[in-house]
């Protein structure tokens, strides 16, 4: 549930809120006014045995890194977490078993200067160092409670901030690590909706004065005020994004959502202002891989910020205790492959 650090070449259109639109213009040539649009393109498609991936990050090499939460069309899997890493192509440039960890993997980031590649382990509620190259890992922070440790992100001076939606924590530690302290608790970050997970992701804005926090089943997007690198009062900026999941914020400030109950990437203004809904589900292909958004849990930038990748998890969250269903649920019960699919920021909808 994870963004790129990379510089962002985003469109006009965040620039001034909404696009103007010469082919509806009024009577009298006034344009009008737009939400952008574009569909959700094919980027990767993971190997055959894999389960559905969560967490997706992309490095300074432009490789984009993608880890699993460890369940299939069928249920849980058994073993260690596994990452996998494709070039800008798409292609497959390695599979890595992460030594030491639970199946269940969600998000992960580079840290922005020590350059360590960190994990959380869902399963095992701790964020690791991972080895991206031989999978070696050891534990870089450690929290308190029944955690379910989500997402992760950094503030300008390195430190580590780790959402927790079973707890309604951001956890924080030092960029060196260690065990994590309660940053922030409040109501605003649990929740009793659907699916079940609160605080999930998690963004500083440019300024680093402000962290949003997305919150899933509440729907929401919440505002943490930031001074001094002390937190303020939460607050909704918006509400209504159905199943807000992983966020990335570009260079405009604008938050992009995966709304992973409505199978769309969402883009609002840092005021909540709607500027795009991006992609749809479109069904499976003949192999049983998504066509479209399905469950599409983490967005992160290109490099050269031209595109946006999004995980498509695909998960019946009945298989993972959850006792209900949303109308895509049984649809994730066909998967046979999963995949990651990219989205042009400028909407023009080319290949």
């Amino acid at each position: 549930m994870k963004k790129s650090l990379a510089a962002l070449a985003v469109p006009l259109l965040f620039s001034i809120g909404l696009a103007a639109s010469s082919a509806h213009a009024d009577e009298h040539g006034n344009p009008a006014l737009t939400v952008g649009s574009g569909p959700a393109l094919p980027f990767a498609t993971l190997p055959a045995g894999a389960t559905g991936p969560e967490g997706l990050t992309v490095g300074e090499d432009g490789n984009v890194y993608v880890t699993t939460f460890g369940f299939n069309a069928t249920g849980a899997a058994s073993g260690n977490g596994q990452l996998f890493v494709f070039d800008d192509d798409g292609d497959l440039l390695r599979q890595v078993n992460i030594q030491g960890s639970t199946v269940h993997l969600l998000g992960l980031a580079f840290h922005p200067t020590t350059h360590a590649l960190l994990v959380i382990d869902f399963g095992a509620g701790k964020v690791l160092t991972v080895d991206p190259f031989s999978g070696a890992s050891s534990v870089f922070m450690t929290v308190t409670g029944s955690p379910g440790l989500n997402a992760l992100t950094f503030d300008k001076g390195g430190n580590v901030y780790v959402s927790d939606s079973f707890q309604g924590i951001i956890w924080k530690t030092g960029p060196g690590g260690g065990a994590g302290t309660a940053w922030v608790s409040d109501p605003l970050l649990t929740t009793k909706g659907f699916p079940p997970f609160g605080a999930n992701g998690v963004e500083f804005n440019n300024a680093g004065d402000a962290l949003f926090v997305a919150n899933t089943g509440d729907d929401t997007i919440i505002r943490i005020p930031v001074a001094g690198g002390t937190p303020g009062t939460p607050a909704i900026l918006v509400q209504a994004i159905n199943g807000a999941d992983g966020i990335a914020i570009d260079k405009q400030d604008n938050i992009w959502v995966a709304a992973n109950q409505s199978d769309q990437i969402v883009v609002v203004n840092s005021t909540g202002k709607l500027l795009a809904k991006l992609g749809r589900f479109e069904g499976l292909t003949g192999n049983g891989a998504p066509r479209g958004l399905l469950f599409p849990a983490s967005p992160a930038f290109s490099k050269d910020g031209k595109f946006l990748y999004v995980s498509n998890l695909a998960l019946d969250v009945r298989l993972a205790g959850v006792p209900s269903q949303s109308p895509d649920t049984q649809w994730t019960d066909l998967v046979k492959r999963y995949t990651v699919s990219k989205i042009r920021t400028d909407f023009s909808g080319k290949d």
